[in-house]
């Protein structure tokens, strides 16, 4: 594994840094991202370089306890293993990552060729509202800042632009959210959030999301 390594340019090695990193941080790589100026889904580099270094990869993963994976299907690599935590998210980007995952669940159950979901800002805070998660509309600033840190963690892209954020602003939700929550994980998150507005708790918290990862394989 070492010499593999030690034989790659100076280039590559900066490369596979790069995705290993960036699966330590966020546990999934996505094949195709939504492009705005385009309209279309691009392929991503990142993806690439995974598949050219993917034995060397699952090599180095390994000796930490993790496996890395991956979906053809959904256009996914991700790490799975006990050890995986990820980062912590701020409640309200938590809850908005609970309700993406219902609304792709809830999509992917009709017919469809795609793995990708598409919704808005206004379905979003309809199902917050459905559910009782927050006690009042989160202001359009934290709206805006919320969606803009899923869309960092490829979570979801904005197909609109964020500074007229509204109810109608359209997003694209990535198959990677099957990699950051389980099914069952939706219905204790929204447990936990209703006990700590019963507790009278403050917004804004840090949670801890990533505790499982789905097995994604086919």
């Amino acid at each position: 594994m070492i010499e593999y390594y030690e034989q790659l340019s100076d280039e590559e090695k900066d490369d596979v840094k790069r995705v290993i990193q960036l699966l330590f941080r966020q546990t999934f790589v996505l094949e195709r991202k939504y492009e705005k100026r385009t309209g279309r889904f691009a392929f991503q580099k990142d993806y690439r370089i995974l598949n050219q270094h993917l034995e060397f990869l699952r090599e180095y993963f390994s000796i930490a306890g993790l496996e890395l994976r991956d979906n053809s299907h959904m256009g996914v690599f991700y790490i799975q293993g006990e050890t995986v935590l990820g980062e912590k998210l701020p409640r309200l980007a938590t809850i908005y990552l609970l309700i993406l995952k219902l609304i792709y669940d809830e999509q992917m159950e009709m017919p469809s060729a795609s793995s990708y979901v598409y919704t808005s800002l206004g379905e979003i805070n309809e199902k917050i509202g459905d559910f009782a998660l927050l006690k009042n509309l989160s202001s359009a600033t934290e709206m805006r800042k919320t969606i803009s840190l899923l869309k960092k963690y490829q979570i979801i892209e904005p197909m609109d632009v964020l500074e007229d954020l509204n109810e109608e602003s359209r997003m694209v939700v990535y198959p990677c959210i099957n990699a950051v929550l389980l099914g069952a994980d939706v219905q204790k998150l929204i447990e936990t959030f209703t006990e700590e507005d019963e507790r009278g708790e403050e917004d804004g918290e840090q949670t801890g999301i990533q505790s499982t990862i789905e097995d994604l394989s086919e």
